[in-house]
């Protein structure tokens, strides 16, 4: 008999801990406002040309947890997080983050190349200038962001103008990171 209420109080404390952990995950979330799937699904691949003209494809980055943040120059916000991308891509450098950005502008990309040769030299973002990977994404404001883990799956939507440089972004970023 006590060998049966040592192996069920050992499961409470496990299921408990399990719990508290899952419960811990959802409250970084929620304090940076990041929606949950329903159900997990891939992230749509893509191949799109990047400022320099090489393409690149998200499956290029399997392996990696990936900020894939969609932005326009027409967009305030979108201009501020940005900046804030390229100062948490270099602080995370040293992790397996990797930050791609999708620029939606209409063009040829010469209004995006000014904006990030002024505002953030050397950002690297991809051009979806006729939409088609944004509507994959049913990406309907801006920003937007999709946290995709090294399998390739939406862990996470990002709605709306958010600070990446804040504890509560690194937060997030760190438990998706540290989650095998």
């Amino acid at each position: 008999m006590r060998g049966c209420l040592f192996r069920s109080m050992i499961l409470c404390l496990l299921l408990c801990g399990t719990c508290q952990a899952h419960a811990d995950d959802g409250d970084v979330a929620q304090a940076f406002g990041m929606q949950w799937p329903k159900v997990q699904k891939p992230a749509p691949d893509f191949s799109l040309p990047a400022l320099d003209g090489r393409q690149v494809s998200l499956h290029d980055y399997r392996g990696n947890v990936v900020l894939l943040h969609f932005w326009a120059t027409w967009c305030p916000p979108c201009r501020r997080e940005v900046q804030q991308l390229q100062m948490l891509e270099r602080e995370m450098a040293h992790t397996d983050l990797r930050i791609v950005c999708v620029n939606v502008d209409h063009g040829d990309g010469s209004v995006v190349r000014s904006f990030i040769r002024d505002a953030a030299p050397g950002f690297d973002t991809l051009l979806d200038a006729n939409g088609s990977v944004r509507q994959r994404y049913a990406v309907r404001a801006f920003p937007t962001a999709y946290i995709i883990d090294r399998e390739g799956r939406i862990v996470g939507r990002i709605m709306g103008e958010r600070d990446w440089t804040s504890d509560a972004a690194r937060s997030l970023l760190q438990m998706v990171l540290q989650q095998e």
